[in-house]
C-alpha cells in the first residue's frame, strides 16, 4: 500500500526528441540565436536534458552553447526536513554575468526547486536574463513561477507522480505518470 503504479505513458523517446527540437528552435528564436547564450541544468534531470538542448541549439545555429549544472540541495526551503540533503557538485564553467541563462529541469510542479535554483543562480553571478525550459509541466504552483518552454503540459493529480527518464541516466527517453496504489487494481 502507498506504492506508485504506472497510469499512463505520456511520451515515448520520439515524442521527447520532438519537443526538444521545437524548444531548441523556440529559444533560437526567442534570443535572436546561440549568441550570449548559457544552458543550466538543474541536477539530476535538468543536466541531461540541458546537454540536449545544447547539441540541438547546435544544429540549428552551428554554435554550441555552454553548459553548466546547478544543484540547489541547500537553497531548498524544505532542506530543515531531510537529516542529509543528497548533494552533487555545482560546475557551472561560463561567467553567468551579463549572459542569457535558460535553466533546465525535467517536471516543473510546484515552482520550489526552480526557486531555489534562482538563488544558487544569483549567487554565481548576475545574468542578463533567466529562462526557464521544463520537459513537463504538471501544474499545481505554489509560488508564482512560469516555464518561458514547455515541452508538454501534463495536467496531474496532486495523488500522481511524473517521471521523465532521461537515457543517459535511465536507459530510456519517457514520460509516465504513476498513480498510488490503494490496492483495489489488482492489489500489487
Amino acid at each position: 500500500m502507498g506504492d506508485f503504479v504506472p497510469k499512463a505513458a505520456i511520451m515515448d523517446g520520439d515524442a521527447m526528441r520532438r519537443a526538444m527540437t521545437r524548444i531548441a528552435h523556440e529559444i533560437c528564436e526567442r534570443n535572436e540565436g546561440a549568441e550570449n547564450l548559457g544552458i543550466v541544468g538543474i541536477v539530476s534531470r535538468g543536466v541531461p536534458l540541458a546537454e540536449i538542448l545544447s547539441a540541438e541549439i547546435a544544429e540549428i545555429e552551428g554554435k554550441r552553447p555552454p553548459v553548466g549544472q546547478l544543484d540547489v540541495s541547500f537553497y531548498r526551503d524544505d532542506i530543515g526536513r531531510h537529516i542529509m540533503p543528497v548533494t552533487h557538485a555545482t560546475n557551472v564553467p561560463f561567467s553567468i554575468d551579463g549572459t542569457n541563462v535558460v535553466l533546465v529541469d525535467d517536471v516543473l510542479y510546484t515552482g520550489r526547486t526552480v526557486r531555489s535554483a534562482l538563488d544558487a543562480l544569483m549567487d554565481l553571478g548576475r545574468p542578463r536574463t533567466v529562462q526557464l525550459a521544463v520537459m513537463i509541466d504538471r501544474g499545481h504552483r505554489e509560488l508564482p513561477i512560469r516555464a518561458d518552454y514547455v515541452g508538454k503540459n501534463v495536467p496531474s493529480s496532486h495523488n500522481e507522480d511524473v517521471r521523465v527518464r532521461i537515457k543517459a541516466m535511465d536507459g530510456e527517453n519517457s514520460v509516465t505518470i504513476w498513480a498510488k496504489d490503494d490496492g483495489k487494481e489488482g492489489g500489487r
